[in-house]
């Protein structure tokens, strides 16, 4: 099971980016990922996450209304667009498998690489 979540980068603030999280070794079509975030001197916190069926989403409040989750199993994938991005939103942000299977439970369980996301003007 391998995961690599790429598409970090610099933004100013108010700008877009979309990451995307990549599966290779398994299909993951059956499994929800989630989308967690490690911002220096700070705890991990999951901020989004999506299961096998698009009806089961989840958002932190801090991204609610701003950051959008999506699937596309065709390609193994998992974005997170993001948008109206605020300094407070840097950090490293890493995807994970859910140990709930195909549903979102919030217990990681395969964790990717992390992409570095940089919000500065």
């Amino acid at each position: 099971v391998q995961l690599q979540a790429s598409g970090g980068g610099l933004v100013q603030p108010g700008g877009s980016l979309t990451l995307a999280c990549v599966a290779s070794g398994f299909s993951l079509e059956y499994y929800a990922i989630g989308w967690f975030r490690q911002a220096p001197g700070k705890e991990r916190e999951e901020i989004s996450c999506i299961g096998s069926s698009v009806l089961n989403t989840y958002y932190a409040d801090s991204v609610k209304g701003r950051f959008t989750i999506s699937r596309d199993d065709a390609k193994n994938t998992v974005y997170l667009q993001m948008s109206s991005l605020k300094p407070e939103d840097a950090a490293v942000y890493y995807c994970a498998t859910d140990r709930g299977g195909s549903w979102c439970t919030h217990r990681p369980e395969h964790w990717g690489q992390g992409t570095l996301v940089t919000v500065s003007s």
